[in-house]
């Protein structure tokens, strides 16, 4: 496992280019440190998943799925070993309704097909063509449009040590756990814990466990050997329908339909 840079990590060390990309083709697991960029950042994940954590929540970016970072927005990245991720690189001025958070978002056939195409314009190149700058000023209108079709993708932080654990914990054993099981590992009452989860997280800890259900599921449906209902079973759903119908409440699409876009994504 590596660490990255902390700080400001400048990504156009050499010129100042309006967009630019940079790829990232497995290795090791890559877990940066808390840093920021003076630049947009819209990171596809070409194979794999990655982890965007900031102060505010926790983001899981799912395969063929887009986490738009703007710029100055400290946060710490977590690359898995098998990761094959795309990330285009705009300067500010290029998507004026940025915003100042993380958002997972839905890659359209087209946009991905753009971003794709970003690669001939590595971010740390010396030089470049005429179209370079054209062609990122586009693809960032392009972004700046699918901003607010954001998913629910994500899970909120918190800095309270107590709450922290639980949320761990919980995490760490979607399979089976229950709230009686939390309680006992941290070890207060389960009244005192719904509380928590209110006051700290703004969601109820039965929502805080869906919805992480939901995000492990994404990833274990890229496998292309997992079904459905393995899939179901393994973060904790009894019920094959139940497991449907939260998926889709969250993702927009059933874990079947999903599973056959992600298949056929390039």
């Amino acid at each position: 496992m590596t660490t990255a840079t902390t700080g400001l990590v400048d990504l156009r060390e050499h010129h100042r280019w309006l967009g630019g990309s940079h790829l990232y083709d497995g290795g090791e697991q890559l877990v940066t440190g808390w840093h920021f960029h003076d630049v947009h950042e819209i990171e596809y994940a070409c194979r794999g998943t990655v982890e965007v954590t900031t102060e505010a929540g926790h983001y899981l970016l799912p395969p063929h799925q887009a986490a738009w970072i703007p710029a100055g927005l400290r946060h710490r990245t977590t690359l898995n070993a098998d990761a094959r991720t795309l990330a285009v690189l705009f300067e500010p001025r290029l998507v004026p309704t940025a915003g100042d958070r993380v958002r997972i978002l839905s890659v359209s056939a087209l946009l991905r097909e753009m971003m794709l195409y970003s690669v001939r314009w590595p971010i740390s190149r010396r030089e470049s063509a005429a179209a370079a700058d054209p062609f990122f000023q586009t693809l960032g209108h392009m972004v700046g449009e699918v901003l607010d079709d954001e998913r629910p993708l994500h899970l909120p932080a918190s800095d309270d040590p107590l709450a922290a654990a639980a949320t761990e914990y919980t995490r760490a054993h979607l399979d089976r756990v229950t709230l009686g099981d939390v309680t006992r590992a941290v070890g207060v009452s389960e009244r005192t814990l719904r509380r928590l989860f209110h006051a700290r997280l703004g969601m109820s800890w039965r929502t805080y466990l869906l919805r992480a259900r939901v995000l492990r599921s994404m990833t274990l449906l890229a496998e292309p050997d997992r079904s459905v209902l393995e899939v179901s079973i393994a973060v904790g759903f009894e019920d094959v329908g139940a497991f449907a119908r939260s998926f889709a409440r969250h993702c927009g699409e059933s874990p079947s339909a999903y599973k056959r876009r992600i298949a056929g994504a390039p």
